[in-house]
């Protein structure tokens, strides 16, 4: 199931005990002395894993991210998503399958990826300076010229497909 819904899910590590379980990863019985349960499933430790890094959560963390239907560590959802999953510019959710643009830690949507002063579009190749929380084209910089004459270009990788990233 796709949405833009964050789940973060708490990982309990448990005694397989002796009911048989299915394992949400792969399928098969859980006959393991340890299993996980997270998202309301049952896993093995070893097929809860993070869809981007593939770290084992059960060993990573006691909390889980799902979005998108990506299960994803802290780190990679953050990275993914950023602290809230909004979009910085606009303060609206950003739905998982939506391209981003990515700026000193922070995410936009697209369409919020503009200027601070003359609000045309910036898209990747373009020149923009990140001055005090603001995005500027290259041309309306507060205070004109280069910043220590470096100007910051947007990197190709700056532009991301949520479902392609990993």
């Amino acid at each position: 199931m796709v949405n833009s819904r964050v789940e973060a899910s708490t990982v309990a590590v448990m005694g397989g005990g002796t009911a048989c379980r299915l394992c949400a990863g792969c399928g098969g019985r859980i006959a393991d002395r340890f299993l996980l349960f997270s998202m309301e499933r049952y896993w093995h430790t070893q097929c809860l894993k993070c869809s981007c890094c593939h770290a084992q959560l059960g060993e990573y963390s006691s909390t889980c991210y799902c979005k998108g239907g990506m299960i994803l560590c802290k780190n990679d959802y953050i990275r993914l998503f950023g602290h809230s999953g909004t979009c910085s510019a606009c303060g609206q959710s950003i739905p998982a399958s939506e391209m981003v643009m990515r700026a000193q830690g922070n995410v936009y949507h697209l369409k919020c990826f503009t200027c601070g002063t003359c609000r045309n579009r910036l898209v990747p190749g373009d020149r923009f300076h990140y001055v005090n929380g603001t995005i500027f084209c290259e041309h309306d910089r507060p205070g004109g010229g280069l910043l220590g004459g470096h100007p910051t270009p947007l990197q190709a990788n700056s532009m991301m497909s949520d479902q392609k990233v990993c």
